[in-house]
């Protein structure tokens, strides 16, 4: 007969277990009540992010489709040249053949103004942090929080907030993409050469001075990859944003998922690519100084031509104030 201590140890383990935890529970009474005393904050929030997105969206379908083409074009030889220019053509010109670029242009209005957001909240957040080991201490898990949630999880309490719709989509983005920026800002101001800044100290500069003038420069490859990595963050989110109904492409996918229908997905899918492709290339030329070089020297030409037809218009001018004289 099977008994005695072993046996009570044996039936012990098998019936003891964690007593229940109601974190569902907790978390829906959180939701409750934010959206019974903060409602007008989010409705706040809401007309402001949905007037500010339609009007971009506005702006960038204000123009056809091969005007903005031309746009994106001139935009990319500028920072990129003549290659990634004639890339940009074929890509959009590519997009606007599939019937895809007023959906294109809806997409980039979001994930650029999900991407300012971002960025204006991880940059000063960033440099807080790395100014500051409580804040670092603080900042630090709730990004890592951030970061690995899973993606879907971000749709569920912007649903309770904001309904349906672009805003809900927005705020989804601006929360999945914020981590990166802040952890490469805090991480280019941590890797500034502290003989750098001991030697601003000695010559009398104010922290403020530090932080403009040397920290913030020597940081700015690493800052500029983490706007790049927010970028493409917003623009992932973003797709996924359509099952919340925020318009572009995003709707594009999942209509088509949802409809079973191959082509339509594909060609939407293509769309969303060549966008990464471009605002990748574009985004990651500015944490590269000759990117600046270059958009400096075109600026000089530009100064220099306009000063030298100021300087033929001179004489000619001048002849014709001495013949109203005379």
């Amino acid at each position: 007969m099977a008994g005695g201590p072993a046996g009570d140890v044996t039936l012990l383990a098998d019936n003891w277990h964690v007593p229940r935890i109601h974190v569902g529970d907790w978390f829906d009474t959180i939701i409750t009540w934010l959206t019974d005393n903060v409602g007008p904050l989010f409705d706040f929030i809401s007309t402001v992010v949905s007037g500010a997105v339609t009007w971009l969206t506005d702006v960038l379908t204000y123009l056809p489709p091969w005007g903005m083409i031309i746009i994106f074009a001139v935009l990319a030889l500028w920072i990129r040249g003549w290659k990634a220019a004639v890339v940009s053509v074929i890509g959009f010109g590519l997009i606007d053949g599939m019937i895809e670029f007023e959906a294109t242009m809806e997409t980039l209005a979001q994930v650029l103004f999900a991407a300012v957001i971002s960025v204006v909240i991880a940059v000063p957040l960033g440099i807080w942090a790395a100014r500051n080991a409580t804040v670092s201490r603080i900042v630090r898990p709730l990004m890592d929080f951030l970061q690995t949630l899973p993606v879907f999880v971000y749709l569920i309490p912007v649903i309770f907030f904001f309904s349906i719709g672009t805003v809900p989509g927005i705020v989804a983005t601006v929360a999945f993409s914020l981590p990166p920026g802040v952890r490469l800002t805090e991480l280019g101001i941590r890797q500034v050469d502290r003989e750098m800044v001991e030697a601003g100290e000695a010559f009398g500069t104010s922290p403020w001075g530090i932080l403009t003038g040397i920290q913030l420069p020597l940081a700015l490859p690493s800052i500029m990859a983490g706007v790049n990595q927010v970028i493409m963050l917003a623009l992932s989110m973003q797709v996924v944003a359509g099952m919340v109904g925020a318009p572009g492409l995003g709707t594009e996918v999942f209509g088509a998922v949802t409809r079973l229908q191959l082509g339509a997905g594909f060609e939407a899918g293509i769309a969303v690519v060549i966008l990464a492709i471009y605002l990748d290339r574009l985004s990651a030329s500015f944490g590269n100084r000759s990117t600046f070089h270059r958009m400096g020297a075109v600026f000089r030409n530009l100064r220099g031509r306009r000063t030298a037809a100021d300087e033929e218009k001179t004489p000619a001018d001048a002849d014709r104030t001495a013949a109203a004289a005379g």
